[in-house]
């Protein structure tokens, strides 16, 4: 007996000193996901941008956000981990801790409904049912190797955010649609756009909105309108159904496919759109195809 308390009363004072003052973490929820890493990581940042007293304070990749958020006179951090499990679910773990009062916190947990467990189980449920209800808004199926076929263009520049993108377009059709059309220009297919520049941690991206034509020596002048050759490359593509606001979700989907098939891409993202946003409508009737080039040239 005296051997046994010689072992377990050190090994229960460590465990206790590790519980108290070196666990990284008050509490720990865990869920599962409907949907890739992409786009959980874009619903936690659009997410926190709706919430008072809200901060994203680290990111490291797409798998890992942490977050601030003050309630009255406690500020609590979120490390969000985000683990992909199959095509379709991914695992969600939050820890959560109470900056100003994490040793409170660990001591009452083990035996009280806490206040802090109460918001923190909240806050989660709360992100979660967001979560799913813009899953629901939208889909994405992966549909392999294709080839973009090479086309000349008029476009346009736009820099703005992963968010904004889709604003940017709209703005933009009414120019084209009237320029193109009041000079006789002869479209070549469906509008699309080039990503020319993609910033992940900052979620900035820089696109050419571009009108596929019939090249000609007499194209109109304007000072934001440039032509250009649009070259064939190889890609992987997919279908998007949704609001194109939201387009960019299919571009993780295709990330996510090439990581586990072992598939290098460039990072610069097409979207060949099928439906005019300005005409509204039922949003997941819009179709988009959406493509990232293969580094490999030679596939």
């Amino acid at each position: 007996m005296k051997k046994v308390i010689f072992v377990l009363v050190p090994l229960l004072i460590v465990g206790l000193v590790w519980y108290l003052f070196l666990k990284p973490y008050d509490y720990l929820v865990t869920f599962e996901a409907r949907t890739f890493p992409g786009t959980i990581n874009q619903s936690i940042k659009l997410w926190n941008s709706t919430l008072s007293d809200a901060q994203l304070v680290k990111q490291e990749g797409l798998t890992h956000l942490e977050q601030t958020i003050k309630f009255s006179d406690s500020t609590y951090l979120y490390q969000w981990d985000i683990t992909p499990l199959t095509d379709s679910t991914s695992k969600v773990k939050v820890y959560v801790k109470d900056l100003d009062h994490s040793l409170k916190n660990k001591i009452e947990i083990p035996f009280l409904n806490t206040d802090f467990e109460k918001r923190t189980i909240s806050t989660v449920r709360e992100f979660n049912e967001n979560l799913n209800e813009h899953i629901s808004k939208f889909r994405v199926k992966v549909i392999g190797k294709s080839e973009l076929k090479s086309t000349y263009c008029a476009y346009v520049s736009v820099k703005t955010t992963q968010f904004g993108k889709a604003k940017g377009m709209m703005y933009n059709y009414p120019l084209l649609n009237t320029i193109l059309a009041n000079n006789g220009i002869e479209l070549n297919g469906r509008p699309f756009i080039e990503i020319t520049q993609w910033d992940k941690e900052t979620d900035s991206i820089q696109y050419d909105f571009c009108y596929p034509i019939i090249k000609s020596d007499t194209l109109p002048a304007h000072p934001d309108l440039k032509y250009k050759q649009f070259n064939s490359r190889n890609a992987l593509k997919a279908i998007y159904n949704g609001n194109y606001i939201t387009s960019d979700r299919a571009w993780y989907a295709l990330i996510d496919y090439a990581e586990k098939n072992d598939i290098e891409l460039i990072d610069l993202p097409v979207e060949v759109f099928h439906n005019n946003p300005n005409m509204g409508g039922d949003a997941l009737k819009w179709k988009a195809e959406i493509y990232l080039p293969l580094k490999n040239v030679n596939d």
